[in-house]
């Protein structure tokens, strides 16, 4: 199960206001190719996995690339000139190659596919605008906002920061299912709008995991240190698996039942940096080709719960989304009654790993680096740090993210 949930929150500069239209969304337009916004949703999927590594080494990371995406994408709705265009850069599009409207159509085209209804799989995502009650926004920010994304508007009394942060909190964690208890830790009278985008997927293995055969085991956190996990086993299974000799890992895709899978992706010891280092669109659809179903007489893997939370803030404007953080902030496009910025992203998800499937809440990716004995017969064993990626396989879309470094929690 994984869960995670990004918020925006906007507070006021004192700088003049910028009337800047928003691009209008052509209907005869062309819309972006899904596959080519699968690749730039992977891309930066991959490019924000790289950053969060190098804030938090050696730590279990958890997050959802699609439910950050969303969220950063509607604020661009109301977002021009240059704040406009760093948003959409960071996000990974080519904007001389795809016009914003296209991006904007593309990425609604995305989300009425992802919430189609299925009854063996649940994938929910969604975007609410929390605004402070006082504020006016611009209607065709809102008729924008609900015609791509589907998000709404709530009015919230921000002068009472404690029970507007319950209020959201509260909306959050029904929405994940309870798994995400508290996206907001505080909020102060300076905030004027929160921006919250969750998604929670809950999916069952199509080979389930045997509980009778779940045993403590030791997982290696490197070379030395261990740690006793419960290990799952699965025997006697067919599925997609590569052995990629240059990058020294092995790749495993085990599916739901319904439109979605996991990738496992087990580094070589002392292999993850130069796994990680590798992670981009090409390689990704390299192992998607080469990998072939193969019959794995035993496959372990740890149960686990693990949960994150970032402040995407620190993180983001490395990836070159800096304006909308500063008194420079052109969000014109949401207000006319006074000037907004980005005063902080927050992001949490929870991950949970058992015998009957995966619980995912809010947002979260998941990559995973691990081990592999290969042998004949075919055994593989996620006895060390490993990287994981739940996907919807319809669109190919990265829901959650994961690097499992240790199973326990750290």
């Amino acid at each position: 199960m994984a869960g995670n949930s990004p918020a925006v929150l906007c507070q006021p500069d004192g700088t003049l206001g910028r009337d800047i239209a928003i691009q209008e969304n052509q209907s005869n337009g062309t819309r972006v190719d899904s596959l080519a916004l699968t690749s730039t949703n992977i891309e930066f999927a991959f490019s924000l996995y790289k950053e969060l590594t190098l804030k938090n080494p050696d730590k279990n990371i958890v997050f959802s690339p699609l439910s950050i995406s969303v969220a950063l994408a509607v604020l661009s709705v109301g977002a021009s000139n240059n704040t406009l265009q760093e948003i959409l850069e960071g996000l990974r599009f080519n904007l001389t190659e795809t016009p914003e409207a296209d991006i904007q159509q593309g990425f609604g085209q995305l989300l009425l596919m992802l919430s189609q209804p299925n009854e063996e799989l649940q994938i929910s995502i969604g975007s609410t605008m929390f605004v402070e009650k006082q504020l006016q926004i611009l209607a065709e920010f809102k008729e924008k906002a609900r015609g791509l994304y589907q998000a709404e508007a709530s009015s919230v009394d921000f002068q009472k920061p404690h029970e507007a942060k319950t209020f959201i909190n509260d909306y959050v964690r029904n929405q994940t299912q309870g798994k995400i208890k508290e996206l907001i830790p505080d909020l102060d009278e300076d905030t004027v709008m929160v921006l919250v985008n969750y998604i929670y997927f809950k999916g069952k293995w199509g080979k389930p995991f045997d509980p009778d055969l779940t045993l403590a085991s030791d997982f290696y956190l490197d070379n030395e240190k261990t740690v006793e996990v419960p290990m799952m086993k699965v025997k006697f299974l067919t599925t997609p698996y590569f052995r990629d000799k240059e990058l020294s890992c092995t790749v495993v895709e085990l599916k739901y039942t319904g439109k979605a899978s996991a990738l496992f992706i087990l580094p070589d010891q002392g292999r993850m940096q130069e796994v990680e280092a590798s992670l981009q669109p090409e390689t990704l659809k390299k192992w998607q080709d080469s990998w072939r179903p193969r019959f794995i007489e035993e496959l372990s893997l740890p149960k686990f719960s693990i949960s994150t939370d970032y402040s995407l803030q620190d993180i983001l404007p490395q990836l070159g989304i800096r304006e909308v953080f500063s008194t420079q902030a052109d969000l014109s496009g949401i207000t006319r009654s006074r000037e907004l910025r980005v005063s902080q992203v927050v992001h949490k998800a929870v991950l949970d790993v058992a015998e009957t499937g995966t619980e995912a809440a809010a947002a979260t990716g998941l990559l995973m680096r691990g081990s592999a004995l290969i042998k004949n017969p075919l055994r593989v064993n996620f006895n060390r740090p490993f990287l994981m990626i739940i996907s919807d396989t319809d669109t190919q879309t990265s829901l959650f993210m994961a690097k499992i470094t240790n199973p326990k929690g750290n």
